[in-house]
């Protein structure tokens, strides 16, 4: 007789997790509080559909926080496996310019997700719609709505962060989990923007402002890439993967402070002979035309710097390398890209199975890890859901 298998919520990890269960062995329903499947999936293709990343496997678990979590995981269905995986399910993959990998072109986020539900479909998986978990009964059968029970083999939550709320994945399960003593952390953004208090004058005039080919640092973590200047801060991939650093000092300061590397291709030395040997007897122009910095960028140092040190060469120099901003906050969880916090991490075994609830098991954002955009999210969550699954389908 075939085991009962409840997986409650329809993202990612759940998914695949529902696709590579055994279907001699399990008989698999998936329970989802909304009225589709994969919401938060669709809503993140939006703004670039990178399902993974390709960069070597350990350089690509050095950036989970804390990476020995999910390494087992990774290691056992990394990116390669991934790409293979969605490739035999109809789904080709390139790896672009960035080394993030996405689907070929012409291919939507919705495409992806229809072939994934044609392999539930062909499992026998069932789905029932609108179904919001309460809770657990005294004798854990699980309870949706207002009033039914299912009794369960095994259960699997994958619920997702506190992000998003359009898409379902508010957090609110939370405090059900704290009321059966399972050790949570609240939720906190992540991947989201953050709260510099620019000068008025500033942000008029640079508001929406790119400021590209930069170096992002806090504390001991380094970062190129992209951030735009908005009226809340500061948002963009440079600065995204800087979360687990900047919310550190936060805890601890009340505020945090990046450092600026407006030239991180030129060297501390080579660019003060620039500046130095600059025949434009503007330093404005000098910063626009010898060093080719944006304006934005020569408004950063104008408005951060005295005018003595704006006109010192060698302290120019070191400030375009290492320019100090200070945040003050982030932005709302409903915001945030990602959050961290939820399901303690030493509350699950290695398997992900909650330790003071045999058979119950949460995957996914729920549980208390972290990474930077790029496809690293995606990744885990897909990692995590294969790992489960070939758990699972060991079992006597």
């Amino acid at each position: 007789m075939k085991k009962s298998v409840s997986i409650i919520g329809g993202g990612p990890a759940a998914l695949i997790l529902a696709a590579l269960l055994d279907c001699n062995k399990f008989k698999v329903t998936i329970y989802e509080k909304n009225k589709t499947l994969g919401r938060k999936f669709l809503v993140a293709g939006k703004g670039g559909f990178n399902l993974t990343h390709s960069e070597p496997i350990r350089e690509l678990i050095a950036r989970y926080t804390p990476p020995h979590f999910l390494e087992k995981a990774l290691l056992d269905f990394d990116n390669e496996d991934f790409r293979q995986w969605i490739d035999s399910i109809g789904i080709p993959t390139y790896i672009g310019s960035s080394k993030r990998v996405y689907p070929e072109s012409g291919i939507k986020p919705i495409t992806v997700l229809n072939a994934i539900l044609n392999v539930l479909d062909k499992q026998g998986v069932a789905i029932e719609y609108q179904q919001t978990w309460k809770g657990w009964t005294n004798e854990n059968d699980i309870v949706f709505n207002t009033d039914t029970t299912i009794k369960s083999d095994y259960t699997i939550f994958a619920m997702g962060g506190g992000s998003w709320k359009v898409t379902g994945s508010d957090g609110s399960w939370l405090n059900l989990f704290e009321s059966e003593s399972i050790p949570i952390f609240p939720f906190q953004s992540s991947n989201c923007a953050y709260r510099v208090n620019w000068p008025e004058d500033f942000i008029l005039e640079h508001e929406g402002s790119p400021l590209k080919n930069i170096a992002i640092s806090c504390l001991n973590k380094k970062q190129k890439g992209e951030a735009v200047i908005t009226r809340f801060g500061l948002e963009g991939n440079a600065i995204y993967a800087l979360s687990p650093q900047i919310r550190q000092e936060l805890e601890s300061q009340q505020k945090a402070t990046i450092f600026l590397d407006l030239k991180p291709t030129l060297r501390y030395e080579d660019l003060l002979q620039k500046i130095k040997k600059s025949t434009f007897k503007k330093t404005s122009e000098t910063l626009q035309k010898e060093v080719k910095l944006s304006p934005a960028q020569i408004g950063l140092l104008k408005k951060y710097l005295s005018k003595e040190t704006y006109l010192n060469p060698q302290l120019l120099a070191q400030n375009i390398k290492k320019l100090p901003i200070e945040i003050t906050d982030t932005s709302l969880l409903n915001d945030a890209i990602s959050t961290t916090g939820g399901i303690q991490l030493s509350a699950v075994d290695e398997n992900f199975q909650l330790k003071n609830k045999k058979s119950n098991y949460c995957i996914g954002e729920m549980l208390d890890w972290d990474a930077p955009t790029g496809g690293y999210l995606l990744q885990a969550c897909f990692s995590m859901g294969m790992h489960l699954a070939r758990h699972l389908n060991k079992v006597p």
